[in-house]
């Protein structure tokens, strides 16, 4: 059973920092590329970083380009997604997710990151 635990949210400034974290377990970790996803509020989920299983080959969202950074670790079972220069509109909650995922994965909790004054 595919289990995502997500971590690291909280409340910052804009132009904050912020450090999520993802472990892992259920799956055989270094064989799937993982994935960050928000959904703001009133928002569709959206698709914010991907980083492949083992020669670490990223994708970003162009909203995120340069601001965010995705990395994993195989031997933690662990991806996070490192996240600078925040603004309001980042505010969201975040989930990882393994891609290519099965129809029987379900969404973690998610971490709630809210960027406000």
């Amino acid at each position: 059973q595919v289990q995502l635990v997500e971590s690291g949210g909280g409340l910052v400034q804009p132009g904050g920092s912020l450090r999520l974290s993802c472990t892992a377990s259920g799956f055989v970790f270094s064989s799937y590329s993982m994935r960050w996803y928000r959904q703001g509020e009133g928002k569709e989920r959206e698709l914010v970083a991907q980083i492949s299983p083992t020669r670490n080959i990223t994708m970003y969202a162009y909203f995120v380009k340069g601001r965010f950074t995705i990395s994993r670790d195989n031997a933690k079972n662990k991806v996070d997604l490192q996240m600078n220069g925040l603004l309001f509109e980042d505010s969201a909650v975040y989930y990882c997710k393994r891609f290519p995922s099965d129809r029987s994965d379900s969404w973690g909790q998610g971490t709630q990151v809210t960027v406000s004054l």
